[in-house]
């Protein structure tokens, strides 16, 4: 099995105080990415730079905690979407438009269909347009 993990998620794995009630939810699917594979599209990885940067700067994490995350990330089986660009003007496009959510969001919802893996996010407006299309939210297991 394979996820797409939205940045939602994983920017409570350097940011937990970001949104504590989604903590359980982000640790929950990294404990599962020792067990699958992850999937992101290719905005991703920008979008978690800009974190550390912002991180950084601003001072709510030292050099080291950001660097101990982008270690983190690199022992983890992510997957980086090179398609991603390829149906930004389409597809993603239209479930943009179809769903009333961002490109940027549409992205994530566009791999998870294509690629028919379940999604792991916190986004709710992305979340309802995941259920709207027919893809799985990942679910933690209760304890």
């Amino acid at each position: 099995m394979s996820l797409v993990v939205d940045h939602s998620v994983s920017a409570l794995w350097l940011l937990p105080q970001s949104r504590p009630a989604g903590i359980a939810y982000a640790e929950s699917v990294l404990d599962e990415l020792g067990l699958v594979s992850a999937w992101v599209p290719a905005s991703w990885t920008l979008d978690t730079a800009n974190l550390v940067v912002r991180a950084e700067s601003d001072g709510v994490v030292s050099a080291a905690r950001a660097r101990a995350f982008v270690e983190l990330l690199g022992r983890l089986d992510l997957h980086i979407d090179e398609a991603t660009a390829l149906h930004g003007l389409g597809r993603t496009l239209d479930l943009a438009r179809r769903y009333g959510i961002s490109a940027h969001d549409a992205a994530y919802l566009e791999l998870a269909m294509r690629e028919q893996f379940a999604l792991a996010t916190l986004n709710g407006a992305l979340a309802e347009a995941a259920r709207a299309a027919g893809v799985r939210r990942f679910e933690r297991e209760p304890d």
